[in-house]
């Protein structure tokens, strides 16, 4: 130590804690020469703090925000302890700990792992977790003697790792006892804050600190889960799944209604679709809901018998019936050739289109494609 530094420790007598807003120390000791401190000081501690004198590991008097003039008479515990007589006059050694009891926020904590779960919906899952909080030094005395001892200066980091898993611990059993399901977390993030909150209080307390904030920003599930369950949640917006793929095939025969560079076979599949839609619908009408022919009246004659249909076998599967007006149209579409087999009722078996005799003469009013130019 220097000279100046020397006789800067014997002139000065005020004891103050010039604490930057932004810092993160939580407690600072005051430094001087051989810890001397001259009866009759001065001692500033600002609004946010509290200083404390401690002498040979021994905690003395607390001092909260105010200007206090160091004498025997507001230094009862370390009179005590000195074995200091009234009137006492020469300086003493004591070390002097600011600690700063304003709030420290925006604190992170996080789950490394994730945490299992059992859940009434979907069983064992995996969920992370992390948000922020806020600490505050509410016993000083407590706080020196459990965390600061003889550090000179006391910051955040060193205790946020620990506090991390503290938080950990206690948030994995409070969401396993919450019985909140997987899927309402979300909902109830203030609630299971405010549950979790309580659950670390105590522990937080036994070191001088208090939770005044703490918040969960979010609880997740692994995304292959997500995905999953953004699946189940696309079949419950879509609903009646028949419904839907009646949609879907109408939306296919407009696509391919407007592409015509698609070609012949992309149409054939599209009138093959809507046809299959029309039949489905009609299968869902019923025999009793069948619609009424033009020109019948209720109560009159029933209608004319129909042409004949044919089920045709397409891609490996059965489409159909389609009258001859439909036939014609898969053929010119080519959809259906001579060896596309069909079916009408009153047939043993499904024969090749070229051999039957009403399916065989529409092949004949195809025109041949044009030549190539």
């Amino acid at each position: 130590m220097g000279l100046w530094d020397k006789l800067r420790g014997e002139l000065i007598d005020i004891i103050e804690w010039n604490q930057p807003s932004e810092s993160d120390l939580m407690a600072w000791r005051f430094p001087r020469r051989d810890n001397e401190i001259k009866n009759g000081a001065k001692l500033i501690v600002r609004e946010g703090q509290s200083a404390i004198f401690v002498n040979m590991g021994q905690l003395g008097d607390i001092f909260n925000p105010g200007i206090f003039t160091l004498e025997t008479k507001n230094l009862p515990i370390l009179s005590k302890i000195m074995g200091w007589k009234y009137g006492f006059e020469s300086p003493f050694k004591a070390d002097a700990y600011f600690v700063a009891t304003r709030r420290f926020t925006d604190q992170k904590w996080g789950t490394p792992n994730p945490i299992m779960l059992r859940d009434r919906e979907f069983g064992a899952v995996r969920v992370r977790a992390f948000g922020n909080y806020a600490i505050q030094v509410t016993d000083p005395a407590a706080f020196l003697r459990q965390l600061v001892a003889t550090d000179p200066a006391f910051e955040t980091f060193e205790i946020s790792s620990q506090l991390r898993s503290l938080i950990v611990t206690r948030f994995s059993d409070a969401l396993a006892s919450s019985g909140i399901p997987v899927l309402d977390m979300a909902a109830n993030l203030d609630e299971l804050s405010k549950f979790v909150c309580e659950r670390i209080r105590p522990d937080f307390e036994e070191m001088g600190i208090s939770v005044p904030i703490f918040l969960i920003e979010n609880i997740s599930l692994p995304p292959n889960v997500e995905e999953a369950l953004d699946k189940r949640t696309s079949m419950g917006i879509i609903g009646n799944l028949d419904q839907y793929t009646k949609f879907q095939a109408a939306e296919a025969m407009r696509d391919a209604a407007q592409n015509p560079g698609s070609g012949g076979a992309g149409m054939g599949m599209g009138l093959g679709a809507g046809m299959a839609m029309a039949q489905q619908m009609m299968n869902v009408m019923g025999p009793g809901q069948q619609p009424a022919a033009p020109g019948a009246t209720p109560g009159g004659p029933p209608p004319l018998p129909t042409a004949v249909q044919f089920f045709v076998g397409i891609n490996g599967q059965q489409q159909g019936p389609y009258d001859a007006g439909a036939i014609q149209q898969l053929i010119q579409a080519g959809t259906l050739t001579r060896e596309t087999l069909v079916w009408k009722q009153g047939m043993a078996n499904w024969t090749p289109a070229g051999q039957v005799p009403e399916v065989s003469q529409l092949f004949g009013s195809v025109p041949p494609p044009l030549p190539p130019q």
